[in-house]
């Protein structure tokens, strides 16, 4: 029987499972709350229903569009660029053949993504100020300082900056171990064939990245309506808000003391938002790549 061959890695799962059905499952009952004028005392049988009000209350609010868009954006940027630097360091990490420098570059650019975002929004306040390290190089070098924070017109640039810079290292370790599985004998039996290293890297190592790389960006998809919270509450003030304000912020400044059933119309909207997006880029993924789950 195959499941009391593999009985260990069920029981290394069953954790994870558990865990996913308690928090992720378990809760989906309360999705009827965007439904209704939900109040606790009350509860969820006896709350009255209020129909779609939640969501034309969000969709009407003054601003919820501009805020809507500025989300997608960031988001779409951050999935562009966090998917291509990620595969390009990791493709220039590979050719790397001195074992301690490769080692010490990884354990490097690694470090920042163990970092929270309460701390990296402390330490970006102080270098990205006027008075900071990176305007006093910009003097330095006759350039006009830049409020980076302060700026609309920067404040998109510096956050996704700041997000690839904080998480390309970790992200690329999914890639570095797609290139350690490639078959060296493609690569040896295109040298006989005469190739250097870029065609090999054009026809071999990214072809066998595709599969990987497809995966990444499906999965990505349905944080679409995200943008990460922690880095945009911790980065934002009231000068960028026209530019930065994204879903979660809007919501978490709109919507506070207890409006459990406008945060719930929020969340559905964006989960469904995410389901749809996956399953398109799933479908495809399957249509033009031939990648398929089962």
């Amino acid at each position: 029987m195959p499941f009391r061959k593999n009985w260990r890695l069920h029981v290394m799962l069953l954790p994870a499972f558990l865990s996913a059905l308690l928090f992720k499952y378990a809760p989906m009952p309360g999705i009827i709350m965007a439904f209704q004028d939900f109040k606790p005392w009350i509860g969820l049988a006896d709350s009255a229903w209020v129909g779609w009000d939640n969501f034309k209350l969000i969709f009407t609010m003054h601003g919820s569009v501009q805020v809507i868009w500025n989300t997608l954006i960031i988001s779409v940027l951050k999935i562009l660029f966090g998917l291509a630097i990620p595969v390009t360091f990791a493709l220039m990490l590979n050719e790397i053949r001195n074992m301690g420098l490769k080692r010490s570059v990884q354990t490097f650019v690694y470090l920042p993504h163990f970092m929270s975002w309460v701390i990296l929004g402390g330490i970006l306040l102080d270098v990205l100020s006027l008075e900071g390290i990176v305007n006093r190089l910009l003097t330095a070098l006759h350039i006009d300082p830049i409020m980076f924070l302060g700026d609309a017109g920067w404040f998109r640039t510096t956050v996704i900056v700041s997000d690839l810079w904080k998480e390309f290292g970790f992200s690329a370790i999914v890639f570095l171990a797609a290139l350690s599985g490639i078959n060296p004998d493609l690569y040896e039996a295109s040298e006989i064939d005469g190739a250097g290293r870029w065609k090999q890297t054009v026809h071999i190592t990214l072809p066998s990245l595709l599969p990987i790389m497809v995966v990444v960006f499906t999965l990505s998809l349905g944080n679409m309506l995200n943008a990460n919270f922690d880095q945009i509450y911790n980065l934002i003030n009231s000068l960028v808000l026209e530019k930065g304000d994204i879903v979660d912020t809007f919501v978490f400044r709109n919507f506070q003391g207890g409006q459990y059933s406008l945060a719930a119309a929020v969340g559905l909207f964006k989960s469904l938002i995410g389901f749809i997006l996956i399953g398109g880029g799933y479908y495809c993924a399957y249509k033009w790549t031939n990648y398929r789950v089962f």
